[in-house]
Parts: structure tokens; C-alpha cells; sequence
């Protein structure tokens, strides 16, 4: 169920800073089909992939995870 949670997390973020798929998987330089995995919750994000996400983002891993 983890993935849920990162799933929706990471696709409420992009939405609110404005990125798509494409531009936030180029800033991140990852495929668009690896993001969308992640957002769909068929793929769960190690811990690297969180740490490329705050980061291109512009958030913390705590705003990341409360829900």
C-alpha cells in the first residue's frame, strides 16, 4: 500500500508546482514511463528516486510523506 501513498504524494506535488510527466521526469532525467509507473502505484520509488523528487520539486521528504 505504499506505493498508493507515494503515488498520489508525488503526483499531487508535480500538479501543484506545475510540472507534467515530461517536464518533471527531464528535470529528474528519468523516463516519463518510470515517473508515470511510480504515479500509477505500479512501481514503488526507492530512496534515491525520493531523494531526485524533493529536489526537483523544491520540497522536503516530510511535506512528501504526511498525508
Amino acid at each position: 500500500m505504499e506505493e498508493m501513498l507515494w503515488a498520489s504524494r508525488i503526483r499531487a506535488f508535480r500538479k501543484l508546482k506545475g510540472h507534467t510527466q515530461e517536464s518533471l521526469a527531464e528535470k529528474m532525467g528519468i523516463s516519463v514511463s518510470i515517473l508515470g509507473q511510480v504515479e500509477r502505484g505500479s512501481r514503488v520509488p526507492d530512496e534515491q528516486f525520493i531523494d531526485e523528487v524533493v529536489e526537483a520539486l523544491g520540497v522536503t521528504k516530510e511535506e512528501l510523506r504526511s498525508g
